[in-house]
């Protein structure tokens, strides 16, 4: 998959938890969209769970079974 391509899906959300994020998003000249994905991410670091960068190609996965 192209780095740059974005995969679309549905989130239902508490509308009052939508508007915090949006007001959040305005504060940080950021789209609604954008402002989700950079929460995410940051939860993930976070977490320890991070994937690539924007931008940035995912890992390739290893077929190599330990011997």
């Amino acid at each position: 998959m192209d780095p740059l391509q974005r995969k679309a899906f549905l989130l239902r959300v508490d509308p009052a938890v939508l508007e915090a994020v949006q007001r959040w998003a305005d504060d940080d000249l950021r789209s609604l969209n954008g402002q989700i994905e950079f929460l995410l991410r940051r939860a993930l670091a976070d977490a320890g769970r991070a994937g690539p960068k924007p931008g940035e190609p995912a890992a390739e996965k290893s077929t190599d079974e330990p011997k």
